[in-house]
């Protein structure tokens, strides 16, 4: 019979072996290892003893409480992955990267994971789209501003088999058709380019009679927009993240003291410099973005203009007031311009860039080419990569440097400019040069102005026999020339007067093969400055005129360097070289070295013993043998200099003077990635062209542009102005500036400029330039 009232001693006592509930937030490892969670910590447990303690959100700490419970043998791999919520394959991926690279290999960098793409469901659709059409896997990069390697890894992670479904709410190829409810009201003069029809509007070219300046790029398709608010451009964004739109179109709005809006007086400079048009036909477009090829182009000439230097100094500006300037609601910030340039350089045809703008300039100042003055710039690098160093004239050291050589026209003017490989000299570099240069002058003879750099009367043959003359200092020695034979040459050259005491006289060149002509000009010191040219024709005064404006030049580089930051750096990426160049060989060299100290130290010993044997007494010493005697310590050094001497040269003659450069160098060959570095370059060239062509006007009406004519310029383009917008027109006026002179000045540029019709690059709005005169505020005397 149960006892205790019927109940059975199991139901009274519970059960013999009852299971023990794990507490909440315990997970057990193995039999002596359990991983504890509470309140957003973790704890790791062996033994009773804890080991690790971290919050749950520390990835890096549980990746290596994860490899130390393996690696200390506490568990193996499979326990620790099934109590962790991962496969047994992470956490091997977790001890190879701690046995590599430490603790810090188990953090992951924030941003988008490394080797993955960021192509989205969309554009995979258009991949499969334009792949089914036969698209090449570069023109689908370039058509969608992707890299090639990010094509062919989509292609490859879809199978590319049969092509996904197209949305047809996307449409790829075409620019969707404008909605009558959504569209621009005829009137907008912002948006009078969507009020075509739509075949218009869906890539048909502009009709011939449209106005040539219809935009910067010629009879071509304006961009459309949706938006019409100016300050607002929501719609446009989201259709350039759709990949509906390829550059935002500029939106204008009438605004009162805009600042820095006065840059827009280089507009005219800036597109008779066909900057536009070459990049277009250059790099073709960025792909669907809302800041495109234009708007990235204008930016960074603009930005050149108002001094923003480089691509950080946009946090100093607001960008609103920027993106008024462009017709956007806000310029591009820091790292999307730096993702546009990079883009750009990435294509690498920044040389192609630059060729074609020579071209255009050499066709519109062909007049300016009869004389070129070719020097080069060395680009100090303090970075970490080993590159070939260069002399640094201004700083009188041999640095790590990188050597751009500039070809300026007979005004000083830039027209190209070639980065040397490895610091050649301008002896190496001058063929090249003449290269670019022939098609652009074409089969006419012109003159090359250098420095001493660029001296080799071998080279100088093969110069003449190209068809190109020369003009250069003379280097090295040269024979005095009597103070009779000169004689005072003055004269007027293009509106300067000049004067110089010069001696004019025939030299002769490799033995008498090569007869040039010299000009030397006598200081007030006394000093002579040997010019040799070819040009028989000229007269002596025109030749050392000639060849002492190089300093244009020179002058030229400092400008750049301080207006412009010419020398900045724009990434600090390396790229491989070439292994095979040859340098010269440091063993070598070394050697050298050490030779002409032992020689120094033997010419010394020579001197002691000479000295001795001048003072030598006869009557003590009458035979040389008694005289060696007596400074045999002397002669015992001497015997063993000129031992040492011998063996270095023995030793010095058994090496190559020059080596491949993978052999002279410790680790990888490298060179500074060069692509960014040279379009911002080609950049801030035209930047330079336009400010010199304003300077060009305003010379007639104001005295001291010789001397001030850019700094005039620059506070003109850097002072705030109204923007008037009308059906047809956009009006700047631009605000006086600190005196009537120079105000004066202003309005003769505005009327200047108002001469040549220009409209605004991406819209039909064609511009006016004015000055704004303020209410109640006397005129300026005219006196």
């Amino acid at each position: 019979m149960p006892q205790n009232g019927g109940m059975s001693t199991t139901e009274s006592t519970g059960e013999l072996f009852p299971e023990i509930e794990r507490p909440a937030g315990v997970v057990t490892i193995n039999e002596r290892c359990i991983l504890r969670t509470r309140e957003g910590f973790r704890l790791v447990i062996v033994s009773g003893l804890v080991i690790s303690q971290y919050s749950v959100d520390d990835r890096m700490a549980e990746a290596f409480a994860m490899v130390n419970l393996v690696e200390q043998g506490w568990a193996d791999q499979n326990d620790v992955a099934r109590a962790f919520g991962c496969s047994s394959r992470t956490v091997r991926r977790h001890q190879d990267r701690y046995a590599s690279g430490g603790l810090a290999a188990l953090g992951r960098t924030s941003g988008f994971p490394k080797g993955r793409t960021r192509v989205s469901l969309s554009v995979a659709r258009q991949l499969n789209r334009l792949k089914a059409k036969g698209w090449s896997n570069r023109r689908m990069a370039e058509h969608l501003g992707l890299c090639e390697k990010a094509v062919r890894k989509r292609l490859r992670r879809l199978g590319w088999k049969s092509p996904l479904p197209l949305d047809p709410l996307l449409p790829f190829e075409e620019p969707p058709p404008t909605p009558p409810s959504v569209g621009p009201h005829p009137a907008d003069p912002n948006l009078s380019a969507f009020s075509s029809p739509p075949e218009e509007a869906q890539g048909s070219p502009a009709p011939a009679a449209a106005d040539p300046n219809l935009s910067a790029f010629g009879e071509i398709e304006l961009p459309f927009s949706l938006d019409t608010d100016p300050t607002h451009r929501s719609i446009d964004r989201v259709l350039a993240c759709m990949g509906w739109l390829d550059d935002a179109a500029p939106l204008f709005q009438s605004a009162q003291r805009v600042s820095g809006a006065g840059v827009l007086l280089a507009l005219p400079a800036l597109l008779s410099s066909g900057v536009l048009d070459c990049a277009r036909n250059t790099f073709g477009s960025i792909g669907p973005a809302f800041f495109g090829l234009r708007t990235t182009v204008m930016s960074l000439l603009l930005m050149a203009l108002l001094r923003i230097r480089r691509p950080e100094n946009l946090k100093e500006h607001p960008p609103q007031d920027l993106g008024r300037i462009l017709g956007l609601d806000r310029a591009p910030e820091v790292k999307t311009l730096r993702r546009k340039l990079a883009h750009l350089a990435a294509r690498g045809q920044a040389v192609p860039f630059g060729r074609a703008l020579a071209q255009h300039r050499a066709a519109a100042r062909g007049k300016a080419m009869g004389f070129l003055y070719v020097d080069g710039h060395v680009r100090v690098y303090h970075g970490q990569h080993a590159i070939p160093k260069a002399h640094v004239a201004r700083m009188r050291l041999s640095m790590p440097a990188t050597t751009d050589y500039w070809v300026n026209d007979i005004h000083g003017e830039p027209l190209f400019v070639v980065t040397a490989e490895a610091n050649a000299g301008l002896v190496k570099m001058l063929p090249a040069l003449m290269a670019e240069i022939r098609p652009l002058v074409g089969e006419r003879r012109l003159t090359i102005v250098f420095d001493r750099g660029g001296w080799s009367p071998k080279l100088f043959v093969d110069m003449l026999a190209a068809g190109f003359d020369i003009l250069t200092y003379r280097k090295g020695h040269s024979p005095r020339i009597p103070k009779t034979h000169f004689r005072v040459h003055t004269g007027q050259i293009e509106g300067q007067s000049v004067s110089y005491r010069l001696a004019d006289q025939g030299v002769c060149l490799l033995k008498g093969r090569l007869r040039l002509r010299q000009v030397t000009r006598l200081s007030d010191d006394g000093h002579q400055t040997p010019i040799v040219t070819s040009r028989r024709d000229l007269s002596a005064l025109e030749v050392a005129h000639r060849m002492f404006e190089r300093w244009q030049q020179e002058n030229f580089f400092k400008y750049l360097r301080e207006e412009y930051a010419l020398d900045a750096l724009l990434e600090y990426n390396a790229e491989p070289d070439r292994p095979d160049r040859d340098v010269p060989n440091p063993e070598w060299q070394a050697l050298d070295a050490r030779l002409h100290a032992e020689r120094a130290i033997l010419e010394t010993l020579k001197a002691q013993y000479g000295a001795a044997a001048f003072n030598n007494a006869e009557t003590r010493r009458r035979t040389m043998r008694g005289f060696k005697i007596a400074h045999a310590p002397l002669t015992r050094q001497l015997r063993h200099a000129q031992a040492r001497c011998d063996q270095l040269e023995k030793q010095r003659a058994s090496l190559p003077r020059r080596v491949p450069v993978a052999q002279a160098t410790h680790g990888e060959v490298v060179r500074l990635a060069a692509e960014q570095k040279h379009l911002s370059s080609l950049f801030k060239m035209v930047a330079y062209q336009a400010e010199s062509d304003l300077v060009r006007l305003i010379q007639p009406h104001y005295r001291r542009a010789e001397d001030e004519g850019r700094t005039l310029v620059q506070s003109i383009l850097a002072s705030s102005a109204d923007l008037e917008l009308s059906n047809t027109e956009l009006t700047v006026r631009v605000m006086p500036l600190s005196s009537a002179h120079r105000t004066r000045v202003l309005a003769a540029l505005c009327k200047e400029l108002n001469t040549v019709p220009t409209t605004f690059p991406g819209t039909k709005l064609r511009l006016n330039f004015d000055l704004a005169m303020p209410k109640n505020t006397p005129k300026a005397d005219k006196s």
